[in-house]
């Protein structure tokens, strides 16, 4: 069986069906952040790590028509597409998407998964991206 492992354990754990993504909420106000913080950066409050929600909804989108890269291994792909998602911890994200372009729409509800970068021995590294749900 090949092991999953995050390409950025500081932002994201490769847990399961889905990734987990690695934020902070704040002590005194309950704000949430992405990527995690040391402290709240507008109250300078104390925060702590909390894992954030596996779903959202899409904000804006675009498709770059170039193939994205990992590391310095160009992937085979003709393009990816990037968005930005509206978790319900009240946290925007930038993320990479999957799926068809055609097929994305703002306030579409959307998924996190695996996406897989490299296999080497018998080591899956994976970054996270979102997909439409249905």
């Amino acid at each position: 069986m090949t092991e999953r492992r995050s390409a950025d354990p500081d932002l994201f754990r490769a847990d399961g069906d889905a990734p987990v993504l690695l934020g902070s909420r704040c002590d005194k106000d309950g704000e949430s952040f992405y990527p995690r913080r040391w402290a709240d950066p507008v109250r300078l409050g104390p925060v702590h790590d909390v894992e954030l929600s596996q779903s959202g909804v899409l904000y804006s989108y675009s498709f770059i028509y170039y193939a994205p890269m990992f590391g310095k291994s160009q992937l085979d792909a003709e393009g990816y597409g990037v968005g930005q998602v509206d978790l319900p911890e009240r946290v925007r994200i930038q993320t990479t998407l999957k799926g068809d372009p055609e097929s994305w729409t703002i306030g579409e509800q959307m998924r996190l998964v695996h996406t897989s970068v490299d296999t080497t021995d018998d080591v899956e590294t994976v970054l996270h991206s979102f997909t439409p749900t249905a």
